[in-house]
């Protein structure tokens, strides 16, 4: 079963009996049934600085912004699609826009059946949010899961000219994880000289930038920076060849352009350490929780990842975080102005918002 099967009574009086004196939320059984409103809108957000990955670079993050209203109640939902996995901001939108939805957000399933992933993912994350806030319960409560548990996230530097990338790094300060994009050459040079300023963990993703051999050789070299993983070294679609990397690397490996959704996973085993897991690749929080057992089941480590977005998605993936090894959740750090407000670090570490549903909310001056 998953999380919200079950009657709708049943769920919502489960959920109220253990709680008799909070608010009771709109609802069906109060309101009458209502059907579901859906409106898709496009997002921008400026980025604090460029930010460039072996394959792009760009100043502004586009994504789409999700929103249902159902009884009194308005949910958020995000997609930040990539052309990389066929899939755009106008794919999504021309894909969501006048979709009917019936009258119950609950059912979950039948009403992502048939979209592509980054479709799904953004009306994944609004349904999610549109049930948590008629329990009155954060998502991460209804999964079972224990705010305290969530790690670390690590935050990314992305490609730029050496003193630029220290330049980011000082910005950065004491955060505990850094993210090192790397893929355009001289990447030992670069390492170097963060390393020569920065003591705290470093991971490296190069993006398919490297071949198998180029990728051993500069992962046997930066050896002595002490990294801890290393993510798509080479081009997604051939795993035997990570697995010839893996058996020469010094450096553990984690697979991500190469670990799309579930189905990817059977195929890595033995090839890599871990897989990074994100919603928008996947088809939302669903997907993302299939990934994950199936991870698990395969004998792999897990990294809930994102790409640049808003606190919508960055908060929904938080959500799952009690359950990976890894986090790389930092979109709220790279953006320069972020119309919603979700999820908050401490000292690097994800703090959870207690708020129902997702626990996103929409800054008053985005509103207006």
């Amino acid at each position: 079963m998953g999380a919200f099967d079950g009657s709708f009574e049943a769920r919502v009086g489960r959920s109220r009996s253990r709680d008799p004196g909070r608010p009771r939320r709109p609802s069906a059984e109060r309101l009458g049934v209502a059907p579901i409103a859906l409106d898709v809108e496009p997002l921008e957000l400026p980025l604090k600085h460029t930010f460039t990955i072996a394959r792009s670079s760009a100043s502004i993050a586009r994504t789409v912004v999700v929103r249902l209203r159902w009884n009194e109640i308005e949910a958020f939902g995000e997609s930040a699609p990539s052309e990389r996995y066929g899939e755009s901001v106008a794919s999504v939108i021309a894909g969501l826009h006048g979709r009917t939805l019936g009258d119950d957000p609950y059912a979950v399933d039948r009403l992502l059946q048939g979209l592509p992933p980054a479709q799904r993912c953004g009306l994944d994350l609004a349904l999610h949010d549109c049930i948590g806030k008629d329990l009155d319960r954060p998502l991460w409560q209804l999964l079972g899961l224990d705010p305290a548990a969530t790690p670390r996230t690590s935050f990314t530097i992305g490609i730029a000219p050496i003193d630029e990338m220290l330049a980011k790094v000082r910005e950065v300060g004491t955060h505990p994880i850094l993210k090192v994009k790397l893929g355009r050459g001289a990447e030992i040079a670069t390492l170097e000289a963060i390393r020569s300023i920065y003591t705290g963990t470093i991971r490296i993703d190069a993006n398919e930038g490297w071949a198998p051999e180029q990728a051993v050789g500069i992962l046997r070299e930066m050896a002595r920076f002490e990294i801890e993983f290393c993510e798509q070294p080479i081009p997604a679609g051939t795993p035997e060849r990570l697995r010839w990397i893996r058996e020469r690397s010094p450096i553990p490996l984690v697979s991500d352009e190469d670990s799309k959704d579930a189905a990817d996973l059977p195929a890595l085993q033995g090839c890599v350490e871990g897989v990074n897991v994100k919603l928008v690749k996947c088809g939302g929080i669903r997907a993302a929780l299939a990934m994950i057992a199936t991870a698990r089941a395969l004998g792999l480590k897990v990294m809930l990842g994102s790409m640049v977005e808003s606190a919508i998605t960055a908060t929904a993936a938080a959500q799952l975080s009690p359950l990976v090894d890894w986090a790389d959740l930092d979109g709220p750090f790279l953006t320069a102005h972020d119309p919603f407000v979700g999820l908050t670090y401490a000292d690097g570490k994800i703090v959870l918002p207690r708020a129902p549903g997702l626990g996103v909310r929409e800054r008053v001056e985005s509103r207006r």
